[in-house]
C-alpha cells in the first residue's frame, strides 16, 4: 500500500484504535468488534510480545482490515510486522534506521514527531505523513498549530491523550488525517474480552468523528 492510498483511507476512517494485546488470539474477535462498530483499522502495538502473532492472526481472519504496527522501536520489529501482514508502521519517535528499513521493505512508516528537529529529519527522508506524539503532553493543539505554521505540507496523526472531549478539535485542523485513541480498546476491556463493549464504544466514536 502506498502512502497516498493509506492517507486517503485514514482520512475516511478518522480514528485509529491503539491496542496493546497480551493474548494474540484476542486479535480476531477484537478486529471483528471494531469492524462491526464501523472502524476497519487497528494499530497493534509492540508493547507486547504477542504483537506480531496478533497482527498475523488478524490479517488471516480479515484480509481487508487496515493494520498498523505501533510502538515499533527498531528495524527488527518493523520486519516482523511487515512479515506478519501489517499495512504500515507507526513509531513513537524518529529513528533513521527504522525508517530506512521500512523504505527498503516498501512499507509506509509514520514516525513520531513533536518538534522541528524531528520534522526536519522526517522531511529529509522523504516523509511528510507523521504521528504527533505524545500529543497532549507535547502541548496539544496550540503546539501542533505552531509546528504547522512553517511545515504546512505535513499530514498529521495525533496520538496520546486523545479522547472524546478533544478529538473533534484535532480533526478540525486540516492537516490532521486521523487521530489515534485507546478509550474504546482499554486494557480492562481486552482482558475481560468484552467485545460487545468495544463495539459499543467504537460506534459512539464513529458517530462522534463522522458527525
Amino acid at each position: 500500500m502506498n502512502i497516498t492510498t493509506l492517507t486517503e483511507r485514514l482520512r475516511a476512517i478518522k480514528i485509529v484504535p491503539v491496542i496493546a494485546l497480551d493474548n494474540a488470539a484476542d486479535a480476531v474477535p477484537l478486529g471483528a468488534a471494531l469492524r462491526e462498530s464501523g472502524i476497519p483499522v487497528a494499530e497493534i502495538t509492540f508493547r507486547s510480545p504477542a504483537a506480531a502473532e496478533a497482527i498475523r492472526r488478524l490479517r488471516d481472519a480479515d484480509p481487508d482490515i487496515l493494520i498498523a504496527a505501533g510502538t515499533v522501536l527498531n528495524a527488527a520489529q518493523a520486519k516482523a510486522a511487515q512479515q506478519a501482514g501489517a499495512d504500515f508502521i507507526v513509531s513513537p519517535g524518529f529513528n533513521p534506521n527504522t525508517v530506512k528499513a521500512c523504505q527498503d521493505m516498501d512499507i509506509p512508516i509514520t514516525p513520531g514527531i513533536n518538534n522541528p528537529t524531528a520534522i526536519e529529519a522526517a522531511l529529509e527522508h522523504g516523509i511528510d505523513t507523521v504521528k504527533y506524539f505524545p500529543a497532549e503532553a507535547s502541548g496539544g493543539i496550540p503546539m501542533l498549530k505552531a509546528l504547522l505554521a512553517p511545515y504546512a505540507m505535513l499530514k498529521i496523526m495525533p496520538t496520546g491523550g486523545i479522547n472524546t472531549k478533544n478529538i473533534r478539535d484535532y480533526l478540525a485542523i486540516k492537516n490532521v488525517i486521523a487521530c489515534g485513541g485507546s478509550w474504546m480498546v482499554e486494557k480492562s476491556l481486552l482482558q475481560a474480552q468484552n467485545w460487545a463493549e468495544v463495539e459499543r464504544l467504537g460506534k459512539e466514536a464513529v458517530a462522534l468523528v463522522q458527525g
